[in-house]
């Protein structure tokens, strides 16, 4: 087995000096931490992770809480899951997820909390590791998120651009930021080009945007576009208006929300505002890391951009 001092005769250096750049290469200088991983490599040498750990006083651990139920039919976790998980295992960490409110149950060095909401922020002031959330807030806490905002931004402006007269928003019936900011992007749209705002709130199940079709067939007005906060509320629209057999998208557009799964069996294929979840995931991982070397060091906020992927619910001559 390689040791520490075959990898320090290997680099021409001190077994002090190997210790350093493994436990903390930032005290070293570029030339020797080249050399002495370019060593490791040769020699297929793979540090102690539970050494490293005791020498830093960590546990090489990350927590994950997921605060919301997890739909396991569609995969938008194992997306925000695999992105974690491979930023974190760059540094040798290990994910643990938690889907209760078990925070205090075991060691780790920092929490990656997604599905917040206003009323978990007084246990998450209780934690004693540095925290990163996935999804916006507005209590100063480090976060990192789609831009929200530019996506139904995106959405409204192309629905615009297609020619139909009427865009309405449904959105979430739920008082958190990245629905309010999901809603302000259709509303700052709308009021650039001075067009009237129409807006329906319904709970994230497709069957109530579905019903709504239903129960408002006989007044609704063709050559509208629905722009939704999600792509299950755009589901639900979809197959509403299928039901009547609407022509989609001739009179009736529909653009969704989240792009992880649904879009893609919908028929039509829904055109969708596509967040970049794994990419996500990655920035969360790579935030918390930041935030332990620097002992609790506040971040800020981190907001990627989606983009519009097209499909059948929208027409798409007019670009």
């Amino acid at each position: 087995m390689t040791t520490l001092t075959d990898v320090a005769k290997r680099a021409n250096v001190s077994k002090m000096t190997v210790s350093r750049v493994i436990n903390h290469p930032e005290q070293v200088r570029d030339e020797l931490k080249q050399s002495v991983f370019a060593a490791m490599r040769e020699l297929n040498y793979r540090p102690n992770v539970a050494a490293k750990a005791l020498v830093n006083n960590r546990t090489q651990i990350i927590k994950l809480f997921i605060l919301e139920d997890m739909d396991t039919t569609e995969p938008y976790y194992m997306n925000l899951l695999a992105g974690i998980s491979k930023e974190l295992g760059k540094e040798q960490y290990s994910l643990q997820l938690v889907t209760e409110h078990n925070f205090d149950i075991g060691g780790c060095d920092g929490y990656i909390v997604t599905g917040m909401r206003h009323t978990d922020f007084e246990w998450l002031q209780r934690l004693e590791r540095p925290v990163v959330l996935f999804g916006e807030n507005r209590l100063e806490l480090d976060y990192c998120d789609t831009n929200n905002t530019l996506g139904t931004q995106m959405a409204t402006e192309y629905a615009i651009k297609q020619g139909y007269d009427q865009i309405e928003f449904i959105g979430i019936n739920v008082k958190e930021p990245f629905e309010y900011s999901r809603e302000a992007g259709y509303l700052m749209s709308m009021q650039n080009h001075q067009l009237p705002t129409m807006i329906h709130r319904f709970s994230n199940h497709s069957h109530l945007a579905m019903e709504y079709i239903e129960s408002h067939w006989a007044t609704l007005k063709t050559n509208t576009c629905y722009v939704c906060a999600s792509d299950r509320l755009a589901f639900g629209i979809e197959k509403g208006l299928t039901i009547f057999n609407a022509r989609i998208p001739q009179d009736f557009g529909i653009i969704g929300f989240d792009g992880v799964f649904l879009n893609q069996v919908a028929t039509p294929k829904l055109t969708t505002v596509q967040q970049p979840i794994f990419e996500l995931g990655v920035q969360c991982a790579r935030m918390l890391l930041t935030k332990i070397d620097k002992d609790g060091q506040s971040q800020g906020i981190e907001q990627l951009t989606p983009t519009l992927s097209i499909g059948g619910s929208t027409r798409n001559d007019q670009l």
